[in-house]
């Protein structure tokens, strides 16, 4: 006898998890025969909101054919399927959701009105819900850019996205912090800073990001040394028992609308200071931070390209960081060429544990620059007087204290670990003998993701040649290095293509 099939209750679907990577974007799939498909009258790209019980989120449809999703399923992305907390074989419901309001104070910043604090707060709170779709995220992004926002405006974004993700309270006492506008590739002091800063006897919890369109972050670098996926209270123990920590501040949701924001103003290419300073600002309140020094990297090929350009940026960082109550201390940096040699994570911390260390052929660059900054912030955390951070800085390093310190912060994170090291290298070599006059900094950091970072921890660049120096010709410029054949041999193709990426200028 023939089995009578179980009908679905109207307007569910069997949920299944596809493993497809949409990065933080909530993707939903139906097959086009799907009877809900039909009934509710969903198109590709419709919102869709999914309800399982009492959990919601809004996600975007892509309709398939054929027999990769069956017409009673329900198939999910990985990011969806987070949000929803999922699991195989549940049934959804599914229906058109309801109108977006926030998106009206978005149409109106497109036409030129101010946000208030209230409809700021009401668009940031629909974004991490995940309400706005990709082009509705743009389109907030895009009317935001240019300066059109303005101090008061910063503040409240600034104040909207600290209120949506959750918060760190060290009590009381000093909590210094740094951040690095970046655009400068190797540029990896907060490693060397943090054990140098701990040392001295300042807290200096630090929560730092992942690389989304540079060869490596903060975090990426750090993660092929010890641990960097801290929830709170470990992260509290480890700061209680040494003083410091380097992790990432994703695995803890400090200003989750930052990262969402990011991911769809990255790829536009869009210049927005305001943006830039609550990205920054938000995460340094939600991390407790009291004491923020900014390092400011100016160069032609860096983010901030001219002293004018950072001296408006360092300003409206400083006035809105008054404004929600922190000491915010700009210092502009150099940012004409890579900082040390290893471009990408495990060749970035070879250099960090080189400095550390004090290896003989540690780059001095490297070790001069986290010196600068450490000092600076130990004078403005009062563990040094006015004048005296960098000799109070440079002593425990050379001393042994900063390595010291900084092994404790690997072992209460997990234990220190050695960087990878790539299968596969490739020297580039001089065209021509002459001294190095240029250094891009963008086609660098472009090759080292060709050749596979940060996602292959040890691939990326080794930079051979400083500017001034003078080379000969087929001397090693820089060398690819990459996990697979494949990977290194993209990576080279386009590097033979920029031939000037570092920049010989024949002598004549």
């Amino acid at each position: 006898m023939k089995a009578t099939p179980i009908p679905f209750p109207p307007g569910k679907l069997r949920l299944r998890r596809l493993g497809i990577d949409t990065y933080q974007e909530p993707v939903l799939f139906m097959h086009r025969d799907c009877r809900v498909c039909h009934s509710e009258g969903f198109e590709a790209q419709s919102r869709v909101e999914l309800a399982l019980g009492e959990r919601t989120i809004v996600a975007t449809l892509n309709v398939v054919s054929g027999d990769f999703l069956a017409p009673d399923e329900a198939g999910l992305s990985e990011a969806a399927w987070r949000l929803l907390k999922a699991q195989d074989g549940d049934m959804v419901s599914l229906r058109h959701p309801s109108p977006l309001e926030s998106l009206g104070h978005v149409r109106a910043k497109v036409y030129g009105r101010r946000l208030t604090q209230a409809a700021i707060t009401a668009v940031i709170e629909d974004v991490v819900a995940g309400r706005y779709s990709d082009l509705q995220l743009a389109a907030f992004v895009t009317a935001c850019a240019g300066g059109r926002l303005d101090l008061e405006e910063t503040v409240s974004l600034t104040r909207a996205m600290v209120a949506v993700g959750e918060r760190i309270d060290w009590g009381e006492g000093l909590v210094m912090d740094k951040h690095c506008v970046g655009g400068l590739p190797g540029n990896r002091t907060t490693m060397v800073i943090v054990p140098i800063v701990a040392a001295c006897g300042l807290r200096m919890p630090k929560t730092s990001s992942r690389a989304i369109t540079s060869p490596a972050g903060t975090a990426d670098t750090m993660e092929t040394m010890a641990p960097v996926d801290l929830d709170v209270a470990q992260i509290r123990r480890v700061v209680e028992s040494t003083g410091g920590c380097v992790v990432w501040g994703g695995a803890v949701r400090l200003s989750p609308a930052d990262d969402i924001l990011i991911r769809v103003e990255r790829p536009l290419d869009l210049d927005s200071q305001g943006q830039l300073v609550a990205s920054i600002l938000s995460k340094k309140v939600a991390a407790g931070s009291t004491h923020v020094l900014i390092d400011l990297p100016v160069g032609p090929t860096a983010k901030v390209r001219s002293a004018q350009a950072a001296e408006l940026l360092g300003r409206l960082l400083s006035q809105v960081g008054q404004a929600l109550g922190l000491q915010v201390r700009v210092v502009q940096t150099d940012g004409l060429a890579p900082v040390g040699r290893g471009i990408g994570p495990a060749l970035e911390a070879r250099d960090v544990l080189a400095v550390l260390q004090n290896q003989a052929d540690a780059p001095a660059d490297l070790a001069q620059r986290s010196l600068l900054l450490a000092g600076e912030i130990l004078e403005f955390g009062g563990a040094a007087p006015a004048g005296g951070g960098l000799a109070l800085a440079s002593a425990v390093l050379a001393d042994g204290r900063a390595w010291r310190k900084f092994q404790d912060i690997c072992a209460a994170q997990g234990g220190l670990r050695v960087p990878p090291t790539a299968a596969y290298r490739q020297a580039m070599h001089a065209l021509r003998s002459g001294s190095v006059l240029t250094i891009d900094n963008r086609r660098l950091s472009r090759i080292a993701k060709l050749a596979g970072a940060p996602e292959a921890a040890c691939a990326g660049i080794d930079l051979h040649v400083r500017p001034g120096e003078f080379v000969e010709r087929g001397q090693p410029l820089f060398t690819l290095h990459a996990a697979t054949p494949g990977e290194l041999a993209y990576a080279l193709e386009y590097a033979t293509s920029q031939a000037d990426t570092v920049h010989v200028l024949e002598d004549a």
